[in-house]
């Protein structure tokens, strides 16, 4: 016998708001049940039955392919469902999603003249998943009545969160409705848990534009950044937050932003956060803009297992645009220690994405990422034409999971780099590149030359600090003016076709 919170049934909706607020009350509905089953249960109270609690659900069904929107709406490469039929998903934290919710929710409206369905879906919600945030409820109880836990709550259940949908593997099930988004509820609370595991940081502060780096120089020079922009009371960011959830406000902010910045969900209450006593494993930092669309600059260390871990979450979050800044060996006789390179293609040795994404599958350059990139090294270091060729090259990069591939006795990676024309080579970029394909993220590189292995020049204690002092401050500058140029410019134009599959989700 299940133990269910009060039945709220399914409504129809032609306004995206009330449907919006809909799903926001069967959430909290099902989020109160389940903390206050769990209190009881720590308690060492009986429950009359299996605690369960299940997410709301937008559902959606049409007869026609035709889309019916505006001429703003067509232009969009999401936002319409694929061909007739009934598409659905689960939804969570809709504090968290509200505007990227209702969003969605208006073009599919806008498209297609019928109504929403809103419901209680039958997908469980986890326990873990109704927690706050540093809330350890279950550390608590003794061994005998945890391990009864998985007989009384919904425990995560790793089989409905595989990323089918994305990969374009996923085969609905007859009478199965098609999938609305990348993502169900389930994968995304799963990511929400992890990003604050592993970056240290609430999903609450995650910006829409994203700067990964694998060296903390530029973390440095990002925390000098963005403490100097909250020392401006003109500034457009509101916020910059640290690891731990350290908030400093702008020059001039209300006493008391810190905290109430951080959200007033009473599922998920905040606090201004306290310094961790160590570094969390791929710290984020966040110059928050009060539309999200600031920045947030994440350490993801050395190699393609951390890239692709803080990828597979951020993405959830569905960011505008993510862009690897970073450094790089040099394979060209002709590049200089300090040269940037602006990939324009990958060669993926990394092989942590070889199962999601076939390797046959090329991940193309983008257009909008590389005129934002170029345009911001022009602007940042004063170059034009011929002189800024000859500080920065457009070329392919190369990305490996041997980061001690040139001592391999039989010169394989060498000749292979060389028949690809490769001009740099890393541990991250392609895969960051290639997770930002498959996740329909928009991804750019732009690398530093930090060292020459076959010429060479590798990197030395003095070298290597007289260049971190030398190019880090210009290259991040370079990677955030990037940043404001494509916010400028319009991100519908970044979400284009070239990222959308044949029948596609309608969500961006």
């Amino acid at each position: 016998m299940f133990y269910l919170p009060p039945f709220i049934a399914p409504e129809r909706f032609t306004d995206p708001a009330a449907a919006l607020a809909q799903v926001q009350a069967i959430y909290d509905n099902s989020i109160a049940h389940l903390r206050q089953a769990m209190q009881a249960y720590v308690a060492g109270n009986d429950l009359p039955g299996h605690v369960r609690a299940c997410y709301p659900f937008v559902r959606v069904q049409t007869d026609t392919t035709q889309r019916l929107g505006s001429a703003d709406a067509a232009r969009l490469s999401y936002g319409f469902v694929a061909g007739a039929g009934r598409f659905e998903t689960t939804l969570t934290r809709p504090d968290l999603f509200a505007s990227y919710y209702l969003a969605q929710f208006t073009l599919l409206l806008e498209n297609h003249h019928v109504e929403l369905e809103v419901g209680t879906s039958n997908q469980p919600i986890p326990v873990h998943f109704s927690f706050a945030d540093n809330e350890h409820i279950e550390g608590t109880l003794n061994p005998q009545r945890r391990q009864l836990m998985r007989d009384v709550f919904d425990l995560p259940d790793l089989t409905a969160m595989d990323d089918g949908i994305a990969n374009g593997t996923h085969v609905p099930q007859p009478g199965e409705a098609q999938p609305l988004s990348l993502f169900t509820a389930p994968r995304v609370d799963y990511s929400l848990q992890r990003l604050r595991h592993y970056s240290g940081t609430a999903p609450e502060h995650f910006q829409n534009f994203v700067l990964f780096t694998n060296y903390q120089f530029y973390i440095d020079e990002f925390i000098a950044l963005g403490h100097a922009q909250m020392a401006q009371e003109a500034t457009e960011y509101i916020a910059f937050v640290e690891p731990g959830n350290v908030v400093t406000p702008k020059l001039g902010s209300d006493p008391n932003f810190a905290s109430a910045e951080l959200g007033s969900d009473p599922n998920f209450p905040r606090s201004a956060g306290t310094p961790p006593p160590r570094l969390p494993q791929m710290p984020a930092y966040h110059l928050k803009r009060a539309d999200g669309s600031g920045i947030t600059m994440v350490n993801i260390g050395v190699g393609p297992a951390n890239a692709k871990t803080i990828t597979d979450h951020i993405a959830v979050l569905r960011p505008h645009a993510w862009i690897m800044l970073g450094h790089c060996a040099g394979l060209r006789t002709t590049q200089n220690l300090g040269d940037y390179v602006l990939a324009h293609g990958y060669v993926r040795e990394d092989h942590v994405l070889d199962e999601e994404l076939p390797l046959w599958v090329p991940i193309p350059a983008l257009a909008e990422i590389q005129v934002a990139l170029e345009s911001a090294v022009s602007e940042v270091t004063q170059l034009k034409g011929a002189a800024l060729k000859n500080i920065m090259r457009t070329g392919t990069v190369a990305s490996t999971d041997n980061r001690n591939w040139e001592l391999l006795p039989d010169n394989g990676p060498q000749r292979r780099f060389s028949q690809s024309r490769a001009v740099a080579l890393d541990m991250e970029s392609a895969t960051i590149a290639a997770n930002g394909f498959r996740f329909r993220v928009p991804y750019g590189t732009l690398l530093c030359v930090s060292d020459k292995p076959l010429h060479g020049e590798i990197k030395l204690p003095g070298m290597a600090n007289h260049f971190y002092r030398e190019r880090v401050d210009q290259h991040l500058r370079i990677g955030v003016r990037a940043l404001e140029l494509l916010r400028a410019q319009g991100v519908d134009s970044l979400h284009s076709r070239k990222l959308r599959s044949f029948a596609e989700v309608a969500f961006q």
